[in-house]
């Protein structure tokens, strides 16, 4: 039986009705979109692999409880499922300590003497992080391209394929998320310096 001349959903059929062979066929066909889109969004392909194995191990788990039902959108719901992996990476490694002043350590007295260079780097981080912030409250489609586009560096040929839309699509959600930044940026009276 050469499972190649298989379509997904007939492999994900006869893997649900147990042939367990046939869900190795499905992850070596989609293997290298799947591990690219994460490789691309992580930059790291040691974490790239673990996440592409976690994908797999939630598909293979959602399948055998009967929790696909997207006949035809096989490769873009495990792109999803990649994606928020992705998130819930990203979500883990930016959590930070806080440091809190006491009576032996008292944090003021570790920071130097600030100079204007210093102070206006500071306020540019500031700035950064305002408008990072601001980027969380557009609406998640638009969110999502800026992000790939901006912080992944993806092209919008790239990004229309992994968000399951067209180059115009992807074009036109880059241009509102920027029009509705500008607005934010505007109403929460930041200043951008060049």
């Amino acid at each position: 039986m050469d499972l190649k001349k298989f379509s997904d959903q007939e492999l994900i059929n006869a893997f649900i009705s147990g042939k367990t062979a046939c869900i190795n066929e499905i992850i070596t066909r989609h293997e290298s979109r799947v591990l690219g889109y994460i490789i691309v969004s992580v930059k790291d392909r040691d974490i790239a692999n673990d996440i592409f194995q976690d994908t797999f191990i939630k598909v293979v788990n959602k399948l055998k409880v009967g929790a696909y039902n997207e006949q035809g959108k096989f490769v873009p719901w495990v792109l999803r499922i990649a994606h928020n992996l992705i998130i819930d990476h990203f979500r883990k490694t930016s959590r930070v300590q806080m440091v809190r002043s006491n009576d032996e350590y008292d944090i003021f007295n570790q920071l130097p003497i600030y100079d204007t260079n210093i102070e206006d780097e500071i306020i540019a981080q500031q700035t950064h992080a305002k408008v990072k912030d601001l980027v969380e409250l557009l609406p998640e489609n638009q969110r999502e391209v800026l992000k790939m586009r901006h912080y992944q560096e993806m092209n919008f040929k790239d990004i229309a394929d992994s968000t399951n839309v067209s180059i115009n699509t992807a074009l036109g959600r880059m241009r509102y998320a920027i029009i509705n930044l500008r607005k934010m940026v505007d109403q929460h009276g930041i200043t951008l310096h060049h």
